[in-house]
C-alpha cells in the first residue's frame, strides 16, 4: 500500500509539473504574439494620421481648457482653440472623437480608440510610465483651497497632512498624486474620474471634504459662481509646476515630432498667448507662459 501511494502521489506531482510547463509555454507565446502583432501588424499612428488626414482626439471637458455645451455638444476652449490652429498648421483635420476621464484616458490611447488626448493634460511621472507627451504649451501649478471660514491651515500647510484631514480628490488627476506623495497621512475623499473639479470644491465647501488641490483658473471660476465659499491657503506658492501637454501613446516619435514642432510653433509665434489671453480673467495671473528660447539683443537680433 505504502509503495502504491508513493507511486501515485508521484504520479500526481508529475503531471501536475508537465501541465504548468505547458500553461506557462502558451500562455508566453500568446503573450510574445500579442506583443508582436502589436508592434508590426498595420500602420503607426503616424502613418494612419497621415493617410487618414485627420488626428482623432480624445478630450476631458474642464474649464478653460475644454467647455462642452451641454445643449449643442459643441467644443470651445483653450485646448480646442490650440488644436485647430495645429491642425491648420499641419493640414490636418481635428475630429474630436470621445470625451474622456482622467483615469481612463490612457487606456483608451493604448487600445488605439483615438491618436491623443487634445484637450492639455498636466505632464507628470505618473503618466510618464505608461504615455508620452508633446512639448507644453504653457505651466500651471495647483494651489490648495479650503472652506474661506476654516483656519487651521493658514500657518502651516503640513497640518493637512493627518488622518482627520479630509482631502477631496479625483481618481488618476495629478490632485490625487499631490495628496498621495505630499500629504499621504491625508484621509483621501476619492471622486470618480469622470467628476469635474466643481464637483471636488462642492465636497469642500459642503464639508465633505477639507481640502482641494488645483489650479487657480479652476478655483476662479468656481469662485465665481460660489462667492465666499473657498480661500487659497498655499499663500500664492503652488504646491509644484507642471506642464500642460498633449498626451499619446509611448514610441510615437514621429507623432511626437510632429506634435513638438507644431506646439512651439504655436508658443514662439505668440498665438498660443492670444489664445491664454482670450481665457484669462487678469493677464499674467494664472498661466505660467512660456519664454522664447533666444533674447534679442541690439543689431545682433535676427532680422
Amino acid at each position: 500500500m505504502n509503495r502504491r501511494l508513493i507511486l501515485a502521489v508521484f504520479g500526481v506531482i508529475l503531471l501536475s509539473a508537465v501541465t504548468s510547463i505547458i500553461c506557462s509555454y502558451i500562455i508566453a507565446h500568446r503573450y510574445a504574439a500579442q506583443s508582436t502583432h502589436s508592434t508590426t501588424s498595420g500602420q503607426s499612428v503616424y502613418d494612419r494620421i497621415l493617410k487618414s488626414g485627420k488626428i482623432r482626439c480624445a478630450y476631458v471637458v474642464y474649464w478653460p481648457g475644454c467647455i462642452k455645451d451641454p445643449n449643442t455638444g459643441k467644443l470651445i476652449g483653450v485646448h480646442v482653440e490650440a488644436m485647430k490652429a495645429i491642425g491648420e498648421k499641419l493640414g490636418l483635420k481635428i475630429e474630436w472623437t470621445e470625451e474622456v476621464g482622467w483615469g481612463s484616458m490612457i487606456e483608451g490611447l493604448q487600445t488605439d480608440r483615438y491618436d491623443l488626448v487634445g484637450s492639455g493634460v498636466w505632464a507628470n511621472a505618473a503618466r510618464g510610465k505608461y504615455a508620452a507627451f508633446s512639448n507644453p504649451f504653457y505651466y500651471f501649478g495647483p494651489n490648495a483651497y479650503c472652506r474661506a471660514n476654516d483656519h487651521r491651515f493658514d500657518k502651516d500647510l503640513q497640518i493637512i497632512n493627518s488622518p482627520s484631514v479630509r482631502i477631496a480628490t479625483i481618481d488618476g488627476e495629478v490632485p490625487d498624486a499631490i495628496a498621495q506623495t505630499q500629504f499621504p497621512k491625508g484621509q483621501r475623499v476619492s471622486l470618480p474620474d469622470l467628476a469635474n473639479v466643481s464637483q471636488a470644491f462642492l465636497a469642500v465647501t459642503s464639508n465633505k471634504a477639507d481640502v482641494f488641490f488645483e489650479d487657480p483658473l479652476s478655483a476662479y471660476e468656481f469662485a465665481k459662481n460660489n462667492p465666499g465659499k473657498i480661500r487659497n491657503i498655499a499663500h500664492d506658492k503652488p504646491l509644484r509646476t507642471l506642464g500642460v501637454a498633449l498626451m499619446f501613446r509611448r514610441g510615437e516619435t514621429e507623432v511626437q515630432g510632429m506634435l513638438d514642432k507644431a506646439v512651439d510653433e504655436l508658443v514662439y509665434s505668440g498665438e498660443m498667448d492670444r489664445i491664454l489671453d482670450k481665457y484669462e480673467p487678469t493677464l499674467g495671473q494664472y498661466y505660467y507662459r512660456r519664454a522664447n528660447p533666444y533674447k534679442l539683443a541690439g543689431h545682433n537680433s535676427p532680422n
